[in-house]
């Protein structure tokens, strides 16, 4: 993977999220308004580098108290390698797929939509559609020098033999050759595909979030303040209802199998 042209957004714009999350909590998305009732679809949550399971609170809170089933990755800390982590979250998402019965969506943040674009082309008959949070999809390191430095940080650690930590193989070498094949493949057809980005992102570049495949939608938010943001929530509410009614779509157009006639043997 080469490097691309140093990209140094403005970082101060990260600390927006306290006025982010405020926003949220006195918002009417934040208390269903305008956001149909899911009855129980299936998200599956990925959080974003250096994140976890609990940076995704809110938006799970949010997403319960409106009728959906979120399910957190279970992801303590995003710094794992690649190859590792997606095959993790494809068992977890079997699990998912099977206790609900349906297909899952998935809600990925950062380097948590990467994993989501990987599961998509890897199982599309487990998932209805994938919603990016600032992923910079078209460049894995198209990322604000510090960040992209803390990445090559882990990555030294890691080499060095700290479990839990990526490699610099996982970008440079045949650590996750499986992966990066799957990650640059075409975009399934018939899988749903939403990639949120905003040109006011402070760490990622946001024209690396415009994946060919995707639907893009522009909002106003911080990188971080993805997860807590009023407009992002109403962005994600509108796509997770988008693919429910493709869903339907599919189950009423699909052809009906023909019932069996059943032979009765009468008694002499």
């Amino acid at each position: 993977m080469h490097l691309p042209h140093p990209y140094v957004p403005p970082m101060w714009r990260e600390s927006r999220i306290g006025f982010e999350l405020a926003g949220l909590i006195r918002s009417g998305v934040w208390h269903g308004e305008g956001v149909a009732d899911a009855e129980g679809q299936p998200v599956m949550l990925i959080s974003g580098l250096f994140a976890g399971d609990q940076s995704m609170n809110f938006m799970a809170r949010w997403l319960k108290q409106t009728g959906h089933r979120p399910c957190r990755a279970g992801i303590a800390v995003n710094v794992d390698c690649s190859q590792r982590a997606a095959e993790r979250l494809e068992r977890r998402l079997e699990c998912l797929a099977e206790e609900s019965g349906q297909k899952v969506a998935i809600v990925g943040q950062s380097r948590g939509g990467s994993f989501a674009r990987v599961l998509a082309v890897r199982r599309p008959e487990l998932v209805s559609g994938i919603v990016t949070l600032g992923s910079p999809l078209k460049h894995q390191l198209a990322v604000h020098p510090l960040v992209r430095a803390s990445i090559l940080g882990i990555g030294v650690l890691g080499t060095a033999g700290l479990d839990g930590l990526m490699r610099h193989s996982c970008l440079w070498g045949d650590c996750c050759t499986e992966y990066w094949e799957h990650f640059g493949r075409d975009f399934p057809s018939g899988v749903g595909f939403v990639s949120i980005y905003s040109r006011s992102d402070g760490i990622v570049k946001w024209k690396a979030c415009l994946d060919p495949a995707a639907e893009h939608v522009e909002v106003r938010a911080s990188h971080i303040g993805m997860a807590v943001n009023a407009e992002v929530y109403g962005a994600i509410a509108a796509s997770l209802e988008g693919l429910r009614t493709a869903e339907a779509l599919k189950a009423a157009n699909a052809p009906r199998k023909p019932a069996q006639r059943r032979h009765l043997r009468l008694a002499a």
